[in-house]
């Protein structure tokens, strides 16, 4: 180990200067300078093997990184020279120290899970020769009675340390969130004397898209404006959105129901607040405040977007990262907005990370009324799907009830 390398100056560079899959694979570094060649090698291998995501590669990085600074100051030891009794060490800092330093068995389990995966690519490729891990063999009773191995498990896992239940929230608590938190209205429905959200409609109508199709936060905030622009051909009560593979958690894309009258007040808010924020976005140039813009033709094409210099790009291979530097322009060049459905006030695309700020604000709004409502994104995920799951099975019985030929349809709304 070089001498002085210390825990604050091992750091983690979450993108690198690259586009595509690699721009944001981590880089650890020591000084500015790449901490070590093989590690780095390791993470440029993970979208090979099934890590992805920007979410997930970050989170690999900061869970590597503090394990990496653990050795330095603790143990004087590169990521190479970690044994079984650093791993035990590692344990008793992150999970025997005082409450609130303490990190979660989840947690834990999910840095044993990175780490893990870390060193067993070690051993296949050679750097050590033994992972500072030990496994127990899982087994499973067979046919005819003949116990057959199925996998083994890192004795670092915590068993008792259990994914939670599905988190969800009623309607009731959903409304008053929305109203009370995101639209900053009083309890009773009436404004909030001084209560200045110039996004509460815009937010409340992101959080309706969230509960009544149980899109993913990254799916939802990379939705293109252009995505609804056939809201005025259609008369069907519902409407089926095509979400490209690239888009969507795993590639792989799918379709979702969008009721008609969240389609009209999305068609409200493009009319109104977003125009007011493209027009702000074109007095100010902000398309040179994008980092590597895409720039397109504003052509609607339901695979295919057409690119400024004549080349095309399909729908299905773009990520949501890069749906958000998408500019459209106009017929001689010029550049005019994003092509992202959700701006902020001043034009730029409302990035993931910042209706999670949004959606904590909303919940302390809450708080300051008493009301014990706290909501994440993710969590109108899983009540789409509680809710969707309930009203499927009271349609089945409802119908057991009815005469044939009498058979309903049902949504899922948030009124």
């Amino acid at each position: 180990m070089s001498k002085g390398i210390t825990a604050s100056n091992i750091t983690l560079q979450e993108r690198r200067f690259s586009e595509g899959p690699d721009a944001y694979i981590p880089m650890i570094l020591h000084n500015g300078a790449l901490y070590d060649a093989e590690l780095d090698r390791f993470f440029c291998d993970l979208p090979l093997n099934g890590v992805r995501s920007r979410h997930s590669l970050r989170a690999y990085g900061y869970d590597v990184l503090v394990w990496v600074r653990f050795l330095s100051e603790a143990c004087k030891k590169t990521i190479w020279q970690a044994d079984r009794y650093d791993v035990l060490a590692y344990h008793r800092v992150r999970r025997r120290v005082v409450a609130e330093q303490r990190i979660s068995g989840a947690s834990w389990n999910r840095a044993v899970a990175c780490l893990d995966r870390l060193y067993r690519w070690g051993v296949q490729k050679g750097l050590i020769t033994q992972a500072p891990f030990t496994h127990r063999s899982v087994w499973r009773q067979g046919y005819a009675g003949q116990r057959i191995q199925i996998t083994a498990r890192n004795d670092a896992y915590e068993p008792a340390a259990r994914r939670a239940d599905v988190s969800f929230v009623t309607l009731d608590d959903y409304r008053c969130f929305r109203d009370v938190g995101l639209k900053t209205l009083l309890p009773d429905g009436r404004t909030r004397p001084g209560a200045r959200d110039r996004n509460g409609i815009r937010n409340s109508l992101f959080s309706d898209l969230l509960v009544t199709t149980g899109l993913r936060l990254e799916e939802a905030s990379s939705l293109f404006a252009s995505d609804f622009v056939f809201t005025d051909q259609r008369s069907s009560r519902q409407i089926w959105l095509d979400l490209p593979d690239a888009q969507t958690k795993g590639d792989r894309g799918r379709q979702i129901l969008i009721p008609s009258r969240l389609l009209e007040q999305v068609r409200a808010y493009v009319d109104v607040e977003r125009s007011y924020a493209v027009a702000k976005f074109q007095q100010r140039s902000l398309w040179r405040s994008i980092v590597q813009p895409i720039f397109v033709r504003r052509e609607r094409n339901t695979t295919h977007i057409r690119l400024l210099n004549g080349g095309d790009i399909a729908l299905d291979l773009l990520d949501p990262e890069e749906r958000s530097r998408i500019i459209i322009c106009e017929k001689d060049g010029t550049p005019s907005e994003p092509a992202a459905l959700w701006l902020s006030e001043i034009g730029m695309p409302v990035q993931p990370n910042t209706w999670e700020v949004i959606f904590a604000r909303a919940s302390n709004r809450c708080k300051s009324f008493e009301f014990n409502i706290c909501i994440s994104p993710h969590q109108l995920r899983h009540t789409f799907a509680v809710h969707m799951l309930a009203m499927l099975i009271q349609h089945r019985i409802r119908d057991a009830t009815l005469p044939t030929g009498s058979r309903g349809r049902f949504r899922l709304g948030a009124e």
